[in-house]
């Protein structure tokens, strides 16, 4: 288990106690072996797939300790420890989290730049930033913005629920649409083996892909008898391509079905919502934000 950012404080001052320079590479990469990471634990990303956990983490713990003075910048990813950091290790603790950074003033006054305006004396400041945080602010954000995405996907299938059929039949065409694909139309035509649209594969129309759509309520999943009529509406139209999406999801026999003689694609319901994000469909960005970061190499002479 890769340990929390907190939680590589005291290995990371430890393996500085050296008084020599580190660069960032080798603290994590000395700091993985010492913590007994496993070769998955230490390719494991964050979310946002640009950044190891375990880099980040280190990073984050490095930060604080040079915020509480424990830790020097040298130069551009090199670090050294501070004699404060020696006197601290010299008291043998057997962990060093933010509750022990809280000690150095230095620390305590980069938390209270951070915190609410008006809420700065000393107890507040510790109860802003409580030590049992065990994600770094990346991480934070990251998670936060999953949750967002996630009680958005919900709100976007119940509102769909409450569409009628004609209404889903023609966000499914709107939606592929958006995703490239070429000019598509509701057919019209009912039954469960029926055809709901048809869309152009590509913009000249060089083929088309038959689109089965199913407004169901969650729990009432599609099974493989309505791929097996799916497939068969196909061949009647000489078809070889086709999109099943439901509103609700596949039983597991569904799921395994995959006839050699045409190709499917199946959506089930959080996967068309989170489509529906992303090619921004029936939704508009509330806010946004940019994370920005230093560019060091602006600063090298």
């Amino acid at each position: 288990m890769i340990p929390n950012y907190q939680e590589c404080m005291l290995p990371l001052l430890q393996l500085l106690s050296d008084n020599q320079v580190h660069t960032s590479k080798e603290c994590v990469e000395k700091l993985s072996v010492t913590l007994e990471l496993t070769e998955e634990e230490k390719s494991e990303l964050l979310p946002s797939g640009k950044q190891t956990i375990i880099s980040n983490r280190v990073s984050w713990a490095r930060f604080y300790l040079e915020k509480a003075g424990l830790v020097k910048v040298i130069s551009r990813g090199k670090y050294q420890i501070t004699q404060e950091g020696v006197n601290l290790l010299a008291e043998h603790p057997t962990i060093i989290n933010n509750d022990i950074l809280y000690r150095y003033d230095q620390f305590l006054e980069f938390m209270k730049q951070g915190s609410t305006k008006g809420n700065n004396d000393n107890n507040n400041i510790k109860s802003l930033q409580p030590s049992f945080t065990e994600q770094t602010p990346e991480e934070i954000l990251d998670s936060t913005y999953k949750q967002l995405q996630s009680n958005l996907s919900e709100e976007i299938l119940e509102k769909v629920l409450q569409q009628s059929p004609q209404f889903f039949e023609r966000l499914v065409v709107d939606l592929l649409v958006k995703m490239g694909y070429g000019a598509g139309k509701i057919t019209g035509r009912t039954g469960d083996g029926g055809i709901d649209g048809i869309i152009d594969e590509d913009k000249l129309g060089l083929d088309v892909i038959h689109i089965q759509a199913k407004r169901w309520q969650i729990g009432n999943n599609v099974g493989r008898r309505e791929l097996q009529s799916f497939v068969g509406a196909l061949a009647g139209q000489s078809g070889r391509k086709g999109v099943f999406i439901t509103t609700s999801s596949f039983t597991r026999e569904a799921l395994e079905y995959n006839p050699s003689n045409v190709k499917i694609a199946k959506i089930d319901g959080k996967k068309l919502a989170d489509l529906m994000i992303t090619y921004n469909l029936g939704v508009s960005t509330k806010v946004l934000y940019e994370l920005k970061k230093i560019d060091t190499d602006y600063f090298e002479e």
